[in-house]
């Protein structure tokens, strides 16, 4: 899966039941975001014959993190990761605003804060030639995480900042719950139709074993219920479902959002 006219790809590395892990690669040297197992990304690096050169972190969950002890016992490679989500591996912590150059590719990252799944949670952002986003679990295809340690408000504030990038920002979520979360999408928001055109692009890719991300940050804005959650449509829905009272904030409005969602 490549960055169309960029000398960088990046590759998609199942991982689990449903992760992505992802290969940032020029074709020699390789960067990979939330090595959860290690034993993927090294088959991966040996196929595609890629020399690990760091190792990018967005939170501290154990299917983002545990493979990263054993790459690094056979890679000596830096670890950028978030400043405030307690990972011990870490050796380059970041956080919001600071910007970062990959060693070995021509590949400038920015870090986003963007807490809600977990407090410290981060994104890198790739700004310059194709536009990318690596969120881990804080935004996915037509849905977002689950609020594991932050407040609906932080999550919404962290959703917001990445529905301000571009919309032709690729989205390279965590994780392949694209129909789980658009079945949802259709339940509060019916009558969307770029929302009905997705549903059927995204069965028809998942039909042929092909994965559904990365997605695009105008897509989302577009049909993903947790950056349209003050539209009328979502708010009536909530309303209707007995899940929220007429007049409420918009806030109030995401958190019974994520509750429903929860049950669904």
């Amino acid at each position: 899966m490549s960055l169309p006219q960029s000398s960088l790809a990046v590759l998609a590395v199942p991982a689990f039941k449903d992760n992505y892990l992802w290969l940032i690669h020029d074709g020699n040297h390789a960067a990979v975001v939330d090595p959860g197992d290690a034993a993927p990304v090294m088959a991966a690096l040996e196929r595609h014959k890629l020399a690990l050169t760091a190792i990018l972190l967005t939170h501290h969950h154990a299917d983002h993190i545990g493979g990263v002890p054993h790459l690094l016992s056979r890679h000596a490679v830096p670890v950028f990761g978030p400043r405030h989500d307690g990972i011990a591996a870490v050796t380059n912590p970041v956080g919001e605003g600071d910007h970062l150059a990959v060693p070995g590719l021509d590949l400038e990252l920015e870090v986003l804060d963007v807490p809600g799944h977990t407090l410290g949670h981060i994104a890198y952002v790739k700004r310059r030639g194709v536009r990318a986003v690596f969120c881990g679990d804080t935004l996915f295809a037509g849905g977002c995480g689950r609020l594991f340690e932050g407040t609906p408000q932080q999550m919404a504030g962290s959703l917001s900042k990445l529905a301000a990038l571009p919309d032709d920002t690729l989205v390279y979520c965590a994780h392949e719950y694209t129909l789980s979360n658009l079945r949802f999408a259709e339940a509060v928001e019916p009558g969307n139709e770029a929302l009905i055109r997705r549903i059927a692009d995204e069965s028809a890719k998942r039909a042929m074993d092909l994965p559904t991300v990365p997605s695009s940050i105008g897509s989302e804005k577009a049909t993903n219920p947790f950056l349209r959650y003050a539209e009328p449509a979502i708010t009536a829905s909530l309303v209707k479902a007995g899940r929220l009272a007429p007049g409420a904030t918009p806030v109030q409005a995401f958190a019974a959002l994520r509750e429903w969602k929860n049950v669904f």
